[in-house]
Formats: structure tokens, sequence, C-alpha cells
């Protein structure tokens, strides 16, 4: 399972002078393991915006990766958790960015055909995009690991859009894998579609392809840990960041009136964490380009962080 280090840029260095009793994420990140082979949870970014451009959004996506790491590592771990979220840090290792190919397809590809390794290893997997056509390279690993997945995706909108001639884009990942010849998608359920922001033909390809789909307004805080059944293993999660309302999170290429709060968004990351049929989840549409005193981006590393205080209860 041995990953080529060329397929990957090196991860940011925090710069920081750090206090030994004011202790950060950035400090004990992977500091119990050497590589990804040893690792418990394996941290890797996409950063394309390509797909986005394609979709006619707003392009700086491939900038979040970093700065979300950047944030992230600032971050203290959490006191309540003990030394079970600590241990799960040092068991964290970070493989930096994927080195993008010429296309997207070609990085698509590229990427599922690495990451399948982890998977199969039972790795938990964690993506920081990018642009939404991160999530399709997430599928592909699952594809390429001969390994069928049931996917939730935490969305204000379907993203099951046709190809625009013929190439791949953020809008259509979701229509790919439930389309893919494999029939590695299992089922497909989206969480979070706005009314105003969701097409009748988007609806009937769900309902052709027997997907779930939940309107913003019914995610209650029961409905939000129903949506992880521990039967639909192993379950692939996505996170798409303009699910937030704009007030929250004003760094994406579509920000979404009267979309989720922080509140349930973060709910939805921690039950991620706890749920033990998750193996992966990716992280996408943070645009810093876009975003306002760095606050989506703050919030996206504080979603990560949530997500890794599920993972320490699930693992503890």
């Amino acid at each position: 399972m041995l990953l080529p280090a060329d397929a990957f840029t090196s991860p940011p260095v925090p710069s920081d002078v750090w206090d030994p009793t004011d202790l950060r994420v950035g400090q004990l990140l992977g500091r119990a393991v050497r590589s990804a082979e040893e690792a418990t949870v394996v941290l890797v970014g996409f950063p394309s915006d390509t797909g986005v451009r394609r979709n006619g959004g707003r392009p700086g996506a491939r900038q979040a990766p970093q700065a979300i790491r950047e944030a992230f590592y600032r971050l203290t771990p959490d006191p309540r958790a003990g030394q079970a979220f600590i241990a799960l840090l040092e068991r964290t290792f970070d493989l930096g960015d994927f080195r993008m190919k010429r296309t997207l397809e070609a990085s698509q590809e590229h990427f599922g055909r690495l990451i399948a390794p982890l998977l199969r290893a039972g790795k938990l997997v964690i993506i920081l995009g990018g642009g939404h056509e991160t999530a399709y390279a997430h599928f592909l690993a699952y594809v390429h690991a001969a390994q069928p997945v049931h996917i939730l995706n935490w969305d204000a909108h379907a993203d099951v859009r046709p190809l625009r001639d013929g190439k791949a884009h953020s809008g259509s990942p979701f229509r790919q894998a439930l389309t893919h010849p494999s029939g590695c998608c299992q089922s497909y359920t989206v969480a979070g579609l706005l009314p105003h922001s969701t097409a009748p033909d988007h609806l009937r390809f769900l309902h052709q392809h027997q997907a779930h789909y939940f309107w913003r307004d019914a995610l209650t805080e029961d409905r939000i840990a129903d949506l992880y059944s521990p039967e639909r293993t192993p379950l692939m999660v996505s996170f798409d960041l303009d699910l937030v309302d704009q007030a929250f999170a004003p760094g994406v290429s579509a920000p979404a009136t009267d979309g989720l709060s922080p509140e349930r968004w973060l709910q939805a990351a921690y039950e991620a964490g706890r749920c033990p049929a998750v193996q992966s989840m990716d992280l996408v549409e943070c645009n810093p380009r876009l975003d306002r005193d760095r606050q989506t981006i703050r919030l996206a590393a504080l979603t990560l962080w949530t997500y890794f205080c599920g993972l320490a209860e699930r693992l503890r």
C-alpha cells in the first residue's frame, strides 16, 4: 500500500512558536505515525475548481485545502474528550494535496486509484476540496477498491446535473456515481435541498434512480441523527458548505439564502464521525477568494474538528 510521495505536495508546516502548555492540533497531528500505512486516519487535499468553472460558478475553491488546514492546525484538542482526541490526532497522517493532472477527468481517475488501497486497508479517509467535483474523485476510490458504497450528501443542491459538452463538473458528481457502469453506488441520499435551488428534472432523476432526498426545513436534530444508519455500510459522506446559510458561510460559489444553521451542520459532522458505518468524508466548496474575514474557512476547520470529536467517541 505504499503511496508514491511525488503524487502529493507536502502539507503546510505550522510556523508559530507553540506553547507546550497550550497544545494545538498542528502540534499533535501525525505525531505517532510516519506514513499513511501506519495511520488510523488519512487526510488529503484535492485542490480543484475546474469543475466549478465548468458549471458556471466562481473559481477559488482550489485554495481551500491549505486554508482549511492552517485554520484547523490552530484549534485546540477537545478538552472534554481527554486523551482520546489527542491520541486520534497523533494517529492521523496528512498526505498533503494531490498533484492535479492536466485534465479534471485524469485527476479524478488517478486520485481514485491512489486512495483505493487506503479504503481496502480500512483507513478512515478525509478529503478536503476543492469544488464538488472532489466527490466524484472520492467515489472512484471505492470503484477502484471494488467496494460498493452508500452515499450521503449534505447539500443545498442535488448535484445530479447532466455533463456539459461531455465533461464532468461540480454539479454532476452524483449523477456520475449513480450511472457508473460498476454499479458501485448502492444508494444516494441528499439532505438539505432548497426548493428555490432544485430543478424538477433533478428530482425526476432522483426518483428514477431510487435516490432519497430531504428538504432543508426537514433537517431537525432527530432527522439528522437518523440519516446515519449503521446498516448502510460503508458510508461515504460529502459536506458541501453551500448548504450553510450565507450569513455564516459567505465564502462559497453559490451562497445559500435560508440555508442550514451552523448548529445543525456541525451536528451532521459530529454524527458522521460517531457513526461506525462512515469510512470516508469530503468537505467541499469553501472558496477563500470569496470569504469574509475567513468566516467560511473557520467554519470548515470547525467542521473538521467536530468530525474528529465524533471519531474520538467512536474509537474510544
